[in-house]
Formats: C-alpha cells, sequence, structure tokens
C-alpha cells in the first residue's frame, strides 16, 4: 500500500496513517515496530511527523486463515437448491468467523449443513458468503453454493440488481411518506471501529438509503428500507445522522426513547430485519422474491406501539 502526503500533517505517523487507511493505530504501530512501514524508502519511529511529499509504504504480512468448521446449529432456510440458499438469519448470529469470534456463526452452521457445496471465492473463513448483515439484524441472506453461482450474484450486487428491503423500528416522526438519505459513508474519524457520514476526506464511498413510512407511533417510526448501495452499517448510519437512530441501537443510538425505557429489555440490540430479497437466479436466471416475517421480539413491539397509540 502506498500514501503520498499531499499537505503537511502535525500529527504523528501512526495517527496519520490510521485516518487514512482501514487500519487500526495499534496494528499501525506493530507494522512501523517491524519495519514494515517505510517513509521516502527509510523505516521511522512512530512519532515521525509525516511532511508533504513523503512517500509512506505499506506492507502488510501475509494473513494465514484458519479455516471454519462445521458445526451443528440450527438453520432457517427459506429456500435451497444446488446453486443457492436463501436462510432467515437470527438476531444475534455472526455471519462469519473473525479473530476472537471462530465458532457459532452462519458459516460454521453452513458447513455442516451443506457439507462440501460452498462457494469457495470467499476462502476458508467466509464459504459461499455474498453480502452480509450485522450480528443483531435478523433476516433474509443469500448463499452461494458454488463458485459459478457466487460470481454471478456477486456481480449482480454490484450492480444493484439484488435488491433487499429492510424494516425498522426508528426514533422520530417523518413529515413525508417517502424520501431518500444520499450521504457518503467511511471510517468514522474519531472511532475507527465506527461507521459514519464522512462529508468530505478520508475514504467515504457514496450510500443511498430509501425509506418509506409504514405506521406513525408520535416518537417513533415503523419505515420500510431499501438499500441502493450497501456499505457497512448503512441504514444504522444513516438513520442516525438524520436524526432518527433505530430503537435498540446502542452503537449509532441517541439514547433510550420514552418508548423503550417503558418496555426496558424488549430489544436486545437494533430493531432492523432484513424482510425481502430479489434476486436473478444465476444459472436459471429467474428473477426471485423471497420474504420472511418480522422476529417476535420485533412483532411484539409492533402490537405494543399500536395499542399505546390508539389509547
Amino acid at each position: 500500500m502506498r500514501i503520498e502526503v499531499e499537505f503537511k500533517e502535525s500529527e504523528r505517523l501512526d495517527s496519520y496513517i490510521a485516518e487514512q487507511t482501514e487500519l487500526s493505530r495499534s496494528t499501525v504501530a506493530k507494522l512501523i515496530d517491524s519495519g514494515q512501514i517505510t517513509v521516502n524508502g527509510t523505516p521511522v519511529q512512530k512519532k515521525y511527523t509525516p511532511r508533504e511529499g513523503d512517500i509512506i509504504e505499506i506492507t502488510m504480512p501475509e494473513i494465514k486463515e484458519a479455516e471454519a468448521t462445521a458445526e451443528n446449529i440450527p438453520l432457517e432456510v427459506v429456500y435451497e437448491d444446488e446453486y443457492i440458499i436463501v436462510i432467515n438469519k437470527p438476531k444475534g448470529m455472526v455471519v462469519h468467523p473473525a479473530p476472537g469470534n471462530y465458532s457459532g456463526t452462519l458459516v460454521n452452521a453452513l458447513l455442516y449443513h451443506c457439507k462440501d457445496s460452498l462457494s469457495g471465492i470467499g476462502g476458508v473463513m467466509r464459504p459461499g458468503i455474498v453480502h452480509r448483515i450485522d450480528k443483531d439484524t435478523s433476516g433474509l441472506l443469500v448463499v452461494a453454493k458454488c463458485d459459478e453461482a457466487h460470481a454471478a450474484l456477486s456481480e449482480e450486487m454490484k450492480h444493484h440488481g439484488i435488491e433487499r428491503e429492510y424494516h425498522a423500528l426508528v426514533s422520530g416522526g417523518f413529515r413525508e411518506d417517502t424520501g431518500t438519505v444520499d450521504y457518503p459513508i467511511g471510517r468514522n474519524p474519531k472511532d475507527r471501529k465506527k461507521m459514519a457520514v464522512v462529508l468530505s476526506g478520508g475514504t467515504a464511498r457514496e450510500a443511498r438509503t430509501h425509506y418509506t413510512v409504514l405506521e406513525r407511533f408520535g416518537a417513533v417510526s415503523y419505515l420500510s428500507l431499501r438499500l441502493e448501495t450497501g456499505r457497512t452499517h448503512q441504514i444504522r448510519v444513516h438513520m442516525s445522522y438524520t436524526g432518527h437512530p433505530l430503537l435498540g441501537d446502542e452503537v449509532y443510538g441517541g439514547g433510550k426513547t420514552k418508548f423503550e425505557q417503558r418496555h426496558n429489555g424488549l430489544f436486545a440490540g437494533q430493531a432492523l430485519h432484513a424482510k425481502k430479497l430479489s434476486l436473478t437466479h444465476p444459472k436459471t436466471r429467474e428473477r426471485m422474491m423471497f420474504e420472511c416475517p418480522l422476529p417476535k421480539e420485533f412483532s411484539s413491539a409492533l402490537e405494543i406501539l399500536r395499542s399505546e397509540y390508539e389509547k
């Protein structure tokens, strides 16, 4: 990786690289200490201050992934054939293994269910994974069972052909019934573990979320949201930025609403569900649409909101 410093910075090298990349500051520090980061061809210390015209070279060590293992975990299969499998993922399940979390994931369950029938394009830790949803988001996602299907689905995803509709409970009311949130999303410059709307600089990418108000409950709204792009935490970031954080969202939320305070413990994570999924079958080219019901937690919250708002 090569970075050319275009203007003078007054911060340390490790901080500067962390802001310019998706690497954490601690990772950058380790790379500097091991001599894998040079400035103008020479190893430097963390406290070095980048200057205009500096050429920073980063050599990433080879990553050796541990192979995910099969686990007998129940799956709710919505559709399956020899090319794809569509799953209704429960809230609380991580999609694929990662450092510190190598078991209990959707991939572990898929390896047991599908045996050797998963695409290898995603590598040994992400076999078959075409797209992801957050741990505490429930709902539909499609998994490729062969490389041919994976390539076709990835291409369709790239050109926005796979349509995804989410349902969410958010804070606040809306004047209009429909709208679009169109703000670029990138790493939060103040917290590398979070995403944020970044209006200038950095590595932000375009992001568009279309919403429709399904029901209004005063200070809480029930929305349908359609992703035009697929950035990390896109719906959560867009809704929070526009003043409508998702109920139950402890990362991007703005504090508990009065409804949440009255019903403490109702939500375990954000009230967000991937309800509909439309795609073109990678082999038959048939257009397919899948839908799954709201999880019990979400449905219960809607019933309470309807009963309270009618009073």
